[in-house]
Protein backbone atom coordinates (compact mmCIF):
# COMPACT_ATOMS: atom_id res chain seq x y z
CA UNK A 1 0.00 0.00 0.00
CA UNK A 2 1.37 2.97 -0.78
CA UNK A 3 0.78 5.06 2.68
CA UNK A 4 -0.85 4.47 5.92
CA UNK A 5 -4.32 6.34 6.24
CA UNK A 6 -4.77 8.03 9.30
CA UNK A 7 -7.72 6.63 11.17
CA UNK A 8 -10.04 9.76 10.22
CA UNK A 9 -9.46 8.68 6.63
CA UNK A 10 -9.64 4.91 7.37
CA UNK A 11 -13.22 5.61 8.60
CA UNK A 12 -14.46 8.01 5.82
CA UNK A 13 -12.95 5.41 3.36
CA UNK A 14 -15.21 2.62 4.87
CA UNK A 15 -18.42 4.57 5.06
CA UNK A 16 -17.74 5.71 1.27
CA UNK A 17 -16.98 2.04 0.19
CA UNK A 18 -19.54 0.74 2.41
CA UNK A 19 -22.20 3.25 0.45
CA UNK A 20 -21.35 2.90 -3.06
CA UNK A 21 -22.30 -1.33 -2.29
CA UNK A 22 -25.54 0.42 -2.41
CA UNK A 23 -25.08 1.41 -6.11
CA UNK A 24 -27.09 -0.43 -9.03
CA UNK A 25 -26.54 -0.52 -12.17
CA UNK A 26 -28.22 2.04 -14.62
CA UNK A 27 -28.62 3.85 -11.28
CA UNK A 28 -28.88 8.25 -11.70
CA UNK A 29 -26.98 9.54 -8.51
CA UNK A 30 -26.83 12.50 -6.66
CA UNK A 31 -22.38 12.85 -6.01
CA UNK A 32 -22.00 14.94 -2.72
CA UNK A 33 -19.39 17.44 -1.90
CA UNK A 34 -16.75 17.31 0.87
CA UNK A 35 -13.79 14.79 1.63
CA UNK A 36 -15.90 11.77 2.72
CA UNK A 37 -17.74 12.29 -0.59
CA UNK A 38 -14.45 12.64 -2.09
CA UNK A 39 -14.08 9.09 -1.09
CA UNK A 40 -17.39 7.72 -2.62
CA UNK A 41 -16.48 9.20 -5.46
CA UNK A 42 -13.38 7.53 -5.85
CA UNK A 43 -14.77 4.02 -4.80
CA UNK A 44 -17.38 4.51 -7.57
CA UNK A 45 -14.77 4.94 -9.94
CA UNK A 46 -13.61 1.88 -9.21
CA UNK A 47 -16.54 -0.07 -9.37
CA UNK A 48 -16.88 1.45 -12.99
CA UNK A 49 -13.59 0.85 -14.10
CA UNK A 50 -13.54 -2.61 -12.75
CA UNK A 51 -17.34 -4.19 -13.06
CA UNK A 52 -18.47 -1.56 -15.98
CA UNK A 53 -21.14 -0.23 -13.71
CA UNK A 54 -23.23 2.05 -15.82
CA UNK A 55 -24.31 5.40 -14.07
CA UNK A 56 -24.71 8.68 -14.11
CA UNK A 57 -23.46 11.23 -11.64
CA UNK A 58 -25.09 14.88 -11.13
CA UNK A 59 -22.34 16.16 -9.27
CA UNK A 60 -23.36 19.08 -5.87
CA UNK A 61 -20.36 21.17 -7.20
CA UNK A 62 -18.18 22.13 -9.41
CA UNK A 63 -15.18 20.30 -7.71
CA UNK A 64 -17.04 16.92 -7.64
CA UNK A 65 -18.07 17.00 -10.98
CA UNK A 66 -14.19 17.61 -12.40
CA UNK A 67 -12.85 14.67 -10.30
CA UNK A 68 -16.43 12.32 -11.37
CA UNK A 69 -14.86 13.45 -14.70
CA UNK A 70 -11.12 12.93 -13.89
CA UNK A 71 -11.94 8.71 -13.01
CA UNK A 72 -14.32 8.01 -15.77
CA UNK A 73 -17.64 8.84 -13.97
CA UNK A 74 -20.19 10.43 -16.79
CA UNK A 75 -21.79 13.50 -15.24
CA UNK A 76 -25.06 14.97 -16.69
CA UNK A 77 -27.10 18.13 -14.76
CA UNK A 78 -29.72 17.70 -12.65
CA UNK A 79 -32.03 19.11 -15.56
CA UNK A 80 -30.78 16.10 -17.75
CA UNK A 81 -31.89 13.65 -15.12
CA UNK A 82 -34.38 14.92 -14.30
CA UNK A 83 -34.71 12.89 -10.90
CA UNK A 84 -32.54 10.85 -8.62
CA UNK A 85 -32.42 7.04 -7.38
CA UNK A 86 -29.65 7.62 -5.03
CA UNK A 87 -27.75 10.64 -3.50
CA UNK A 88 -24.79 10.02 -1.38
CA UNK A 89 -23.20 12.63 0.81
CA UNK A 90 -21.24 13.47 3.58
CA UNK A 91 -22.68 15.48 6.53
CA UNK A 92 -21.04 17.99 9.17
CA UNK A 93 -22.70 16.38 11.83
CA UNK A 94 -25.73 14.16 11.91
CA UNK A 95 -28.35 13.22 14.76
CA UNK A 96 -30.54 9.91 15.86
CA UNK A 97 -33.55 10.92 13.73
CA UNK A 98 -31.04 11.72 10.98
CA UNK A 99 -31.21 15.23 11.08
CA UNK A 100 -28.42 16.83 9.62
CA UNK A 101 -26.39 20.08 9.15
CA UNK A 102 -24.24 20.07 5.59
CA UNK A 103 -22.57 22.87 4.15
CA UNK A 104 -18.94 22.77 5.14
CA UNK A 105 -18.20 22.64 1.98
CA UNK A 106 -19.63 25.67 1.15
CA UNK A 107 -22.29 23.76 -1.15
CA UNK A 108 -24.98 23.30 0.80
CA UNK A 109 -27.63 24.82 -1.48
CA UNK A 110 -26.57 22.16 -4.47
CA UNK A 111 -26.81 19.72 -1.91
CA UNK A 112 -29.96 19.98 -0.72
CA UNK A 113 -31.50 20.34 -4.09
CA UNK A 114 -30.11 17.42 -5.45
CA UNK A 115 -30.76 15.32 -2.17
CA UNK A 116 -34.37 16.22 -2.68
CA UNK A 117 -34.53 14.91 -5.95
CA UNK A 118 -33.68 11.85 -5.14
CA UNK A 119 -35.80 8.40 -4.43
CA UNK A 120 -33.15 7.66 -1.44
CA UNK A 121 -30.44 9.78 0.54
CA UNK A 122 -27.46 7.80 2.28
CA UNK A 123 -25.29 10.06 4.42
CA UNK A 124 -21.37 8.57 5.22
CA UNK A 125 -20.01 10.09 7.93
CA UNK A 126 -16.94 9.20 10.16
CA UNK A 127 -18.61 8.42 13.65
CA UNK A 128 -17.04 11.50 15.34
CA UNK A 129 -20.13 12.88 13.17
CA UNK A 130 -22.61 11.90 15.46
CA UNK A 131 -24.40 14.01 18.35
CA UNK A 132 -26.97 13.63 20.65
CA UNK A 133 -27.97 17.02 19.14
CA UNK A 134 -26.49 19.56 16.19
CA UNK A 135 -25.10 22.72 16.61
CA UNK A 136 -21.37 22.18 18.14
CA UNK A 137 -20.59 22.05 14.24
CA UNK A 138 -21.75 26.09 12.83
CA UNK A 139 -25.06 26.52 10.69
CA UNK A 140 -24.45 27.46 7.47
CA UNK A 141 -26.51 29.81 5.58
CA UNK A 142 -26.36 30.96 1.94
CA UNK A 143 -27.61 34.52 1.41
CA UNK A 144 -27.08 36.72 -1.52
CA UNK A 145 -24.52 39.18 -1.39
CA UNK A 146 -26.48 42.40 -1.85
CA UNK A 147 -27.77 43.77 1.66
CA UNK A 148 -25.79 40.52 3.29
CA UNK A 149 -25.40 42.77 6.51
CA UNK A 150 -28.92 43.74 6.51
CA UNK A 151 -29.67 39.93 6.37
CA UNK A 152 -27.17 39.40 9.14
CA UNK A 153 -28.81 41.37 11.46
CA UNK A 154 -32.36 39.61 10.74
CA UNK A 155 -30.85 36.40 11.54
CA UNK A 156 -29.24 37.52 14.65
CA UNK A 157 -32.79 38.89 15.52
CA UNK A 158 -34.84 36.00 14.66
CA UNK A 159 -31.90 33.56 16.82
CA UNK A 160 -33.44 35.59 19.81
CA UNK A 161 -36.32 33.59 19.56
CA UNK A 162 -35.35 29.99 18.99
CA UNK A 163 -34.19 27.45 21.55
CA UNK A 164 -30.05 27.90 20.82
CA UNK A 165 -27.28 28.10 23.05
CA UNK A 166 -24.89 30.64 21.30
CA UNK A 167 -26.35 33.52 18.39
CA UNK A 168 -23.00 34.73 16.70
CA UNK A 169 -22.97 35.14 13.13
CA UNK A 170 -19.91 35.33 10.78
CA UNK A 171 -19.36 35.65 7.62
CA UNK A 172 -17.46 32.91 5.61
CA UNK A 173 -14.02 34.38 4.18
CA UNK A 174 -11.76 33.14 1.36
CA UNK A 175 -8.30 34.88 2.48
CA UNK A 176 -9.36 38.56 2.78
CA UNK A 177 -12.58 38.48 0.71
CA UNK A 178 -16.03 36.81 1.03
CA UNK A 179 -16.09 33.31 -0.07
CA UNK A 180 -18.24 32.75 -2.75
CA UNK A 181 -20.60 29.41 -3.40
CA UNK A 182 -20.73 27.75 -6.95
CA UNK A 183 -24.06 30.00 -7.04
CA UNK A 184 -21.94 33.63 -6.37
CA UNK A 185 -23.60 33.56 -3.02
CA UNK A 186 -22.20 34.46 0.54
CA UNK A 187 -22.28 31.82 3.12
CA UNK A 188 -23.36 32.94 7.03
CA UNK A 189 -21.75 30.74 9.47
CA UNK A 190 -24.44 30.39 12.60
CA UNK A 191 -22.09 29.44 16.10
CA UNK A 192 -25.11 28.15 18.38
CA UNK A 193 -23.60 25.27 20.14
CA UNK A 194 -26.83 23.99 20.36
CA UNK A 195 -30.06 23.60 18.37
CA UNK A 196 -33.13 22.57 20.13
CA UNK A 197 -35.66 22.79 17.39
CA UNK A 198 -34.06 22.11 14.04
CA UNK A 199 -36.98 22.13 12.38
CA UNK A 200 -38.56 25.22 13.82
CA UNK A 201 -34.90 26.74 13.05
CA UNK A 202 -34.92 25.79 9.37
CA UNK A 203 -38.31 26.83 9.10
CA UNK A 204 -37.31 30.08 10.52
CA UNK A 205 -34.25 31.11 8.56
CA UNK A 206 -36.06 30.72 5.23
CA UNK A 207 -38.71 32.87 5.72
CA UNK A 208 -36.10 36.13 5.92
CA UNK A 209 -35.44 37.98 2.91
CA UNK A 210 -32.14 37.65 1.25
CA UNK A 211 -31.86 34.04 2.83
CA UNK A 212 -31.84 31.44 0.11
CA UNK A 213 -30.96 28.28 2.04
CA UNK A 214 -29.45 26.90 5.05
CA UNK A 215 -27.92 23.78 6.26
CA UNK A 216 -30.36 21.93 7.93
CA UNK A 217 -31.42 19.04 6.57
CA UNK A 218 -34.60 17.96 7.77
CA UNK A 219 -36.76 14.53 6.60
CA UNK A 220 -34.21 14.31 3.32
CA UNK A 221 -31.74 11.26 5.05
CA UNK A 222 -33.18 7.80 4.96
CA UNK A 223 -29.60 6.03 5.84
CA UNK A 224 -26.97 6.47 7.73
CA UNK A 225 -23.34 4.77 6.70
CA UNK A 226 -20.52 5.06 9.49
CA UNK A 227 -17.40 4.06 9.07
CA UNK A 228 -14.95 3.27 11.78
CA UNK A 229 -11.00 3.90 12.30
CA UNK A 230 -10.40 0.38 12.03
CA UNK A 231 -12.12 -0.53 9.03
CA UNK A 232 -15.33 -1.36 10.57
CA UNK A 233 -18.72 0.07 9.10
CA UNK A 234 -22.69 0.60 10.28
CA UNK A 235 -25.17 1.19 8.32
CA UNK A 236 -28.53 2.07 9.67
CA UNK A 237 -32.23 3.01 7.77
CA UNK A 238 -34.66 5.30 9.38
CA UNK A 239 -37.28 3.63 7.80
CA UNK A 240 -36.89 0.03 8.30
CA UNK A 241 -34.96 0.05 12.08
CA UNK A 242 -32.18 -1.87 10.03
CA UNK A 243 -28.66 -1.89 11.86
CA UNK A 244 -25.70 -3.67 10.10
CA UNK A 245 -22.44 -4.30 11.62
CA UNK A 246 -19.15 -4.91 9.59
CA UNK A 247 -16.39 -3.84 8.07
CA UNK A 248 -14.23 -3.83 5.10
CA UNK A 249 -10.97 -5.05 3.79
CA UNK A 250 -8.81 -1.94 3.22
CA UNK A 251 -6.47 -4.32 0.92
CA UNK A 252 -9.16 -3.70 -1.52
CA UNK A 253 -8.51 0.13 -1.26
CA UNK A 254 -5.15 -0.09 -3.04
CA UNK A 255 -5.86 1.29 -6.15
CA UNK A 256 -7.75 3.81 -4.59
CA UNK A 257 -4.87 4.80 -2.47
CA UNK A 258 -2.34 4.86 -5.34
CA UNK A 259 -3.83 8.24 -6.98
CA UNK A 260 -4.36 10.31 -4.08
CA UNK A 261 -2.49 13.24 -4.36
CA UNK A 262 -5.64 16.10 -3.68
Amino acid sequence: MPAELSPIDTAKFAAARRAVDLVQDGMKLGLGTGSTAAWMVRCLAERVREEGLRVQGVPTSTRTAELARALGIQVVTLDEAKWLDLTIDGADEFDADFNLIKGGGAALLQEKIVATASDRMVVIADAAKEVAHLGAFPLPVEVIPFGWQSTKMLIEETLEGMDVLGREVTLRLSGDAPLLTDEKNYILDLHLKRIGEPRQLGLALNQIAGVVENGLFIDICDTVVVGHGDGRVSLRDLQSGQAEEGSIDMDRARNIFADLGD
